[in-house]
């Protein structure tokens, strides 16, 4: 993740207000941080800080309750199997990305690595002491 976090990753909520937005009561977000349902972030007095998508996770959490009728443990599932459905996704977007010598870019460093980059990655020119820099590619015939 890069130094500066996503405005809807940034956990700035206290849980009162986390529990405002959510239409929750407090104790409620509580018991589902327990759960692992949601796990917001910690201060260092162990205070709990939600981020907006947090909230977006909550108010899912009362709806699949709510209007579904899921128990509390078929919603973890549920909330566990849509994590793991979305990194599967960003893999397989990069393994196409990849399979596709249309659309690779390579990049070779001072030290002689050669690895994909993704179009519209910018890299940046880096001098070595050999005089060397990072030059970008693509396959012949593209």
């Amino acid at each position: 993740m890069a130094t500066t976090e996503r405005r809807e990753d940034a956990p700035l909520l206290p849980i009162s207000v986390a529990a405002e937005l959510a239409g929750m009561h407090p104790q409620t977000l509580r018991q589902y941080d327990r759960l692992g349902l949601v796990q917001p972030r910690r201060t260092r007095g162990r205070g709990r800080r939600y981020s907006m998508r947090d909230v977006v996770r909550l108010r899912e959490v009362q709806r699949l309750s709510q209007e579904e009728g899921v128990n509390l443990a078929g919603i973890k599932r549920i909330l566990e199997l849509e994590d793991e459905l979305v990194q599967v996704r960003s893999e397989n977007d990069r393994l196409r990305l990849l399979a596709d010598p249309g659309q690779r870019i390579f990049a070779a460093g001072p030290s002689g690595d050669v690895v994909a980059v993704p179009r519209g990655t910018r890299v940046r020119r880096v001098s070595t002491t050999s005089g060397g820099a990072l030059v970008l590619w693509r396959p012949q015939g593209r």
